[in-house]
């Protein structure tokens, strides 16, 4: 797998890029990359996209990881070395039954049972959708724990949804695409965040919106758990710039908890999240610090090192997909959380709205707020 990074961000550039790479024998799949700031369109890219004879995939995100450096304009293009499985399922803001039919046909016309084992799927989703725990848990009732599956969630900063998954076809919104890769993977997920509050149970959801904790209205809750640790007002704060030091966590046995993070507040007082939360569960408000961040990011790492089937110490590539609000919150102190999470090897990956992720041995899920570092083997 070579890197190849285009700084300006201009379709015509990524196309005269892509065009080269096309022709080339020893590149049989295009793994895209590209940043929010871009201000890629449909109409600007299909053209280029689905003129390639080479599979292409990948998608369009907050900011991407090159060189050690966050990037908020340009293009990553991964060159693969083997032919990439592709498929795209789409509405995933639909009914649910729509969308575990469309995974369980990619499952069966992938041969689910047999197909190589230590192969690893790459999952990019619409951020934005409203359905993406319906994919994650089909995925994993479709696929199981015989492979890894690392990926996560594309889309703006700005949270107004556009097409932001790059298939062969063009680009696509509302949907998410699978790429199987037929190489062997360790994966680490942590995150840094630790409770500050008691347990409070969500006893009103949909989907991605958290209505009531503890049967009262959800805003109103966190407003008073956050105002009281922070010692900041959302009267004079906006609401993002101070909740994204202020997640919430929801416990999973024997694994890390799962993060979810507020975007904003509707107009019944609802918290919209970054995924879904579901009614009935319990959870808790987190709290971290830039030195605790970057430790988690190191730790991905080590337990990605731990997880992978062949010898860490020789080549390979390392992906990572780290939330875009960690950038947010961790500002010039970013750079140091890549360098943890490289831990003196190549790094390359997307700054996401949400990620996804599982080990091979955990469960699927989707997380927020979260570094997962997958180190892919070629052979």
């Amino acid at each position: 797998m070579h890197q190849r990074y285009e700084p300006s961000g201009s379709v015509s550039a990524f196309g005269r890029m892509a065009v080269e790479l096309d022709g080339r024998s020893d590149v049989h799949g295009l793994l895209v990359l590209a940043c929010d700031g871009n201000g890629w369109t449909r109409e600007e890219v299909d053209p280029v996209l689905s003129g390639l004879r080479t599979p292409v995939f990948g998608g369009i995100f907050p900011q991407v990881i090159f060189d050690g450096l966050n990037r908020e304009r340009g293009t990553l293009v991964v060159t693969l070395p083997v032919h990439p499985r592709i498929a795209v399922i789409g509405g995933l803001s639909g009914p649910a039954r729509e969308t575990e039919t469309q995974v369980e046909a990619v499952a069966d016309a992938w041969g689910a049972e047999s197909a190589d084992p230590y192969g690893t799927l790459l999952v990019f989703v619409d951020g934005l959708s409203s359905g993406i725990a319906t994919l994650v848990q089909s995925l994993f009732f479709c696929f199981g724990l015989e492979r890894n599956l690392v990926g996560g969630g594309a889309g703006s900063l700005s949270f107004r949804k556009a097409p932001c998954l790059i298939t062969p076809e063009g680009l696509v919104e509302d949907g998410a695409l699978l790429a199987h890769l037929p190489f062997r993977s360790g994966v680490g997920v942590a995150h840094g965040w630790t409770p500050v509050s008691h347990g409070m149970k969500v006893t009103e959801a949909d989907r991605n919106v958290i209505r009531t904790l503890d049967w009262r209205p959800a805003f109103q809750v966190y407003r008073e758990l956050v105002e009281a640790h922070s010692g900041r007002s959302f009267d004079d704060t906006p609401f993002f710039d101070l909740a994204k030091g202020y997640p919430f966590g929801i416990n999973r046995l024997g694994a890390e908890v799962v993060v979810r993070d507020p975007l904003m507040v509707d107009d019944a007082q609802g918290l919209v999240c970054v995924g879904e939360v579901p009614t009935g569960s319990f959870v808790k408000l987190l709290h971290g610090t830039a030195d605790s961040l970057i430790a988690a990011a190191g730790r991905a790492t080590e337990l990605a090192k731990a997880s992978a089937p062949f010898n860490t110490e020789s080549h390979h590539t390392a992906l990572f997909i780290d939330c875009i609000s960690r950038v947010l919150f961790l500002g010039d102190r970013m750079e140091q959380e890549l360098a943890a999470a490289a831990a003196g090897r190549p790094l390359f990956g997307a700054l996401t709205l949400g990620e996804i992720a599982n080990s091979g041995r955990d469960y699927l899920e989707f997380y927020n707020k979260t570094a997962v570092l997958a180190l892919l083997a070629e052979s």
